[in-house]
């Protein structure tokens, strides 16, 4: 689905009407990366940083510039489009490779317009609240949901998106019933929620809130993976004894045709940043695990990643717990 190689006749020829100045001396101007979420999130933050050590041995400026909208595909639907010279790159997430086209939506998102080059981190879902809340456990969560059906507020991200899966997949498995209250624009807003009581939980990953984790204002009482996490002392699905393992992801992409001496220059930057002690203990102080991965390792991983999600919340439409 999403092979390099596979990209069509349409975007070979895009390639060959760029013109041979602008691959001479790659690069020769400034390259925009696309965050396809607000400033202040999790997502914002990582890219931004790696971006910046990128840079070091690019031999040019990477700018990042947030465009927010659609659950990502209005940013990410920019760089489908952008010429394939290597100055537009793209961060896509979990929502950009799942979310969107399992919706489909938009016809013109297709993740064959996309070339893409490396996987930077992995983050698995969590739930997150305040400090001084009464949740100390999942099982105090989910026993007062069943106490008090949809009187507990739950702030996700997006309504059809991957936090929103989650939930949905937690009140399937354990029979407690949340209120869902969504936040669009990533993780900003949901802490501005938890901390002006809007919400009694939020469903996000634990570097989106790195630093109210930090400095004590919040805390994850279960994260939705089978890895202990390494930064924060969370309970892990199956110690909280629950079945439900989800998460996103940061990849970095190019639009379909992107010459491919220009592709792995791109690369080389990329991976000599994330391979820095200062990226790496970076990543260790806000809780997110480093998670490399590129060429065809990378396309294999993402189509088999988003088929087996698709499948998954079909089955979640079949049986009516989710409406596409």
């Amino acid at each position: 689905m999403m092979k390099r190689t596979l990209i069509g006749a349409a975007a070979v020829m895009t390639t060959a009407l760029v013109p041979l100045a602008a691959l001479a001396d790659y690069p020769e101007r400034d390259v925009r990366m696309v965050v396809p979420w607000g400033a202040g999130g999790g997502t914002d933050g990582i890219v931004r940083k790696v971006t910046s050590l990128a840079e070091e041995n690019f031999g040019g400026t990477i700018y990042v510039e947030n465009i927010e909208g659609g659950v990502s595909a209005t940013g990410v639907g920019q760089v489908m489009s952008a010429k394939p010279d290597g100055y537009t790159l793209g961060a896509l997430t979990y929502d950009s490779v799942v979310t969107v086209p399992w919706q489909g939506m938009l016809p013109s998102y297709k993740m064959e317009k996309l070339d893409l080059i490396a996987r930077i981190t992995s983050e698995a879902d969590a739930i997150i609240v305040d400090a001084n809340s009464d949740y100390q456990t999942l099982d105090d969560l989910v026993e007062a949901a069943k106490a008090d059906p949809g009187q507990v507020r739950v702030g996700v991200q997006n309504l059809g998106g991957r936090v929103h899966l989650t939930l949905l997949q937690l009140q399937n498995i354990t029979g407690a019933e949340f209120k869902v209250v969504s936040y669009p624009g990533g993780a900003a807003p949901q802490k501005e929620a938890l901390l002006s009581d809007e919400v009694d939980v939020v469903l996000t990953s634990l570097g989106d809130f790195a630093n109210l984790i930090e400095d004590g204002t919040a805390r994850g009482i279960v994260e939705f993976s089978d890895a202990k996490n390494p930064t924060y002392d969370v309970p892990t699905a199956p110690e909280a004894g629950v079945d439900l393992l989800n998460g996103s992801f940061i990849v970095i992409a190019a639009p379909a045709g992107t010459p491919e001496d220009v592709v792995a220059h791109i690369e080389t930057a990329y991976e000599t940043a994330y391979n820095s002690d200062e990226f790496q203990d970076w990543l260790a102080t806000i809780g997110v695990t480093p998670n490399w991965l590129a060429g065809e390792e990378l396309d294999t991983w993402a189509g088999e990643t988003a088929q087996g999600l698709f499948t998954e919340m079909d089955a979640l439409v079949e049986s009516g717990v989710l409406s596409q």
